[in-house]
């Protein structure tokens, strides 16, 4: 009987699991780290979320809000042309009379270069000058002394040609009164040539003292137009050379924003397209402009289009400029580097929306204010 007993107990379920050496039981081992996968879930999510909120902000601000098919519109940058203020020769500064940021006027002198130099030269000339209308009243009192000579001769000549005719002279005393009256006769041209000469010589002198004056003149930099000081260049004491830059201005009555359109929209653009812009920095004021400006050529966008789609495609640069009269009026707020959108009417017929229609009223003009509630 204990044989078979001693199987029966042997042959008895365990109560745990089976283990292996240098394993722990499943209720003992430490918890296992979830997938790799589950782990970037989170990081995805948050940069989908990143771009979705950043491509959604760049729609809200570059939308078109109800454009009707007749106007286009595409975002830029104001521009003003540059103008170089420059010297015209080679020269030593001598006075900075405005610095960068300034406003000046046209005309407006904006810096000397020394001319102490054509100073020199400008009274040498004028002493010239003087040198040669004093040859002049010399000249023409010797003329008026060769003329007295001249008739002197010429009755001594006659007189002895009457003689010779008598037989009461002889031809030798005749050949001398012809000798002498030819000698006077070309004494008196001379010095007509001389007096000529003289005149001449004031002429070119006056010239050469204008020119001179010219010079100094050109030394003395004016501000060729209305408009800001953008960079100073040069300081006082530098020599500069010909050509060289002491200012960089802007001209404030040529103000423009380059865009870019398809090919699609670019063909239905005409020369003075009636146009409006918006400027972020002047939001709900919108600015009458117009075209003037159509590529003939396409080619590949600038950088300053924001997205990679629109760089890769082959577009048209347009330039719309606002009315020169309107800058006058409202310089200091519209100026270069303000970014800001340019609608284009490219169908007459097309009224403009309602948030661009304040282009027919007084633009630029702050909003009227509204009265406490």
């Amino acid at each position: 009987m204990d044989q078979a007993v001693a199987p029966a107990a042997t042959a008895a379920p365990q109560s745990g699991p089976a283990m292996t050496p240098g394993t722990l039981p499943a209720s003992t081992a430490p918890d296992t780290p979830p997938p790799a996968r589950r782990r970037w879930w989170p990081k995805l999510a948050a940069a989908v979320l990143v771009l979705g909120a950043g491509g959604g902000a760049y729609w809200w601000l570059h939308r078109a809000p109800g454009l009707p098919p007749g106007i286009v519109f595409s975002n830029g940058r104001l521009e003003a042309d540059e103008i170089d203020i420059s010297t015209k020769f080679a020269g030593r500064i001598a006075e900075i009379l405005v610095d960068e940021g300034d406003r000046v006027k046209a005309g407006q002198v904006v810096a000397r270069i020394d001319t102490r130099d054509l100073h020199a030269q400008l009274a040498q000339a004028q002493a010239q000058t003087a040198q040669a209308r004093q040859a002049i009243v010399q000249n023409q009192a010797n003329l008026v002394q060769m003329g007295s000579q001249v008739r002197l001769t010429a009755q001594e000549l006659q007189m002895a040609r009457t003689l010779v005719t008598r037989g009461d002279e002889t031809r030798e005393v005749l050949d001398q009164r012809q000798s002498q009256f030819n000698v006077a006769f070309g004494a008196y041209h001379v010095a007509e040539a001389q007096i000529a000469a003289a005149t001449a010589g004031v002429e070119a002198s006056v010239h050469n003292a204008d020119l001179i004056q010219v010079n100094i003149d050109d030394d003395t930099l004016v501000a060729p137009k209305d408009g800001p000081i953008e960079y100073r260049l040069a300081n006082v004491g530098e020599v500069l050379a010909a050509g060289g830059k002491v200012y960089t201005m802007l001209d404030v009555t040529y103000v423009y924003m380059d865009i870019f359109l398809p090919t699609g929209q670019a063909g239905l653009v005409k020369f003075g397209d009636d146009a409006v812009l918006l400027l972020d920095a002047l939001p709900g004021r919108p600015i009458p402009a117009s075209v003037m400006f159509i590529a003939s050529q396409n080619e590949f966008t600038p950088k300053t289009v924001e997205t990679q789609s629109e760089r890769d495609l082959l577009m048209f640069r347009i330039r719309v400029r606002i009315d020169p009269k309107l800058l006058r009026l409202h310089e200091a707020q519209v100026r270069s580097g303000l970014p800001g959108l340019a609608y284009i009417r490219t169908d007459p017929k097309t009224a403009w929306p309602a948030f661009l229609q304040r282009a027919a009223s007084p633009p630029l003009a702050s909003p009227p204010p509204t009265s406490p509630q």
